[in-house]
């Protein structure tokens, strides 16, 4: 089973319109509103692709209800840790040609008893998991070093982790040697403090993520595919030209389906194959959906995998 964590899930509110444009009007064509986090995400794309899961997320509030009537709704299996303070809601405006507005609220304060009970909840699971994805941000009044310690526990327990986080939670969480970490470009670059703008950026960024504690990296580059730094070398997995039409959230499609990749065959460089394609397809699906297996498994073939030297 994959466990997924959510710390700071979200009610997803999509509003698509006909353009977006400085300065200017936009009409509404349609509103959509979803259960939202990384870690969620991850959850319903390994479900639709036959894997099983167990999302691990909180929920308080008024729009906590919602969420989990979501869920409920989605069949996506799941445990609560319930909060006092309100879930965060976050606001996505994208228009036809894919450009795309994300506005992302905090979330709640959560207290140091709330913080022990997500702790105990995600341990508690351990012995059923042969994987933990760790995903998201974290909101107010959790450590830094939260992930870290759940990478380290998972560990002990001989569970294979994936680290997709920011900031000073990524920092931390790396030292802790997860399986995987799997950034995007902006965070590679607030992570090592240097911008990357070329190919050798990128493939230099990836090895050095690497050499700070992950077993592997999966660098993802958006449109330009993913960089995975291994022990045995870097793979580049290009996809093709596709029309984007929503692309939040594809890196979360990524990440779940090298997991689940991961857990059919354990081949690292076809997991980042699988990743890039899941990615890619999810970016041409209106809206915060994702892929599915067939529309991923048709941009797989195309995907091209090279190993850098």
């Amino acid at each position: 089973m994959i466990v997924t964590l959510t710390i700071n899930p979200t009610i997803d509110r999509v509003i698509s319109v006909d353009r977006l444009a400085f300065e200017d009007r936009a009409y509404i064509n349609s509103t959509r509103e979803s259960a939202g986090g990384r870690g969620i995400n991850a959850s319903c794309v390994i479900n639709s692709f036959g894997g099983a899961t167990l999302a691990v997320l909180i929920s308080g509030g008024d729009a906590g209800q919602r969420l989990q009537n979501h869920l409920t709704c989605d069949g996506l299996p799941n445990l609560i840790v319930p909060i006092e303070n309100e879930i965060r809601t976050n606001l996505t405006i994208t228009d036809k040609h894919g450009l795309t507005v994300n506005l992302n609220e905090t979330g709640p304060t959560l207290s140091k008893a709330e913080v022990a009970r997500v702790e105990k909840a995600v341990k508690g699971t351990l012995d059923r998991a042969t994987w933990l994805m760790i995903c998201g941000s974290i909101p107010p009044g959790v450590p830094t070093s939260f992930y870290g310690s759940l990478i380290a526990a998972a560990r002990r327990k001989k569970v294979k982790t994936l680290l997709h986080a920011d900031g000073e939670a990524l920092r931390q969480g790396i030292e802790e040697r997860p399986t995987v970490a799997t950034p995007n470009q902006q965070e590679a670059e607030r992570l090592l403090g240097r911008t990357l703008l070329t190919r050798t950026h990128y493939l230099e960024a990836a090895e050095r993520i690497r050499t700070m504690g992950p077993e592997t990296v999966v660098l993802s580059l958006g449109s330009r595919g993913a960089i995975g730094a291994f022990r045995e070398g870097l793979y580049e997995a290009l996809p093709p030209r596709v029309d984007a039409v929503c692309p939040i959230g594809a890196g979360d499609a990524l990440s779940a389906a090298y997991t689940w990749a991961m857990t059919r065959k354990d081949n690292g460089v076809d997991a980042v194959r699988w990743g890039v394609a899941a990615g890619t397809a999810s970016a041409r699906v209106p809206g915060m959906k994702f892929a599915t297996l067939d529309q991923t498994k048709e941009i797989y073939k195309q995907v091209e995998l090279r190993r850098s030297e």
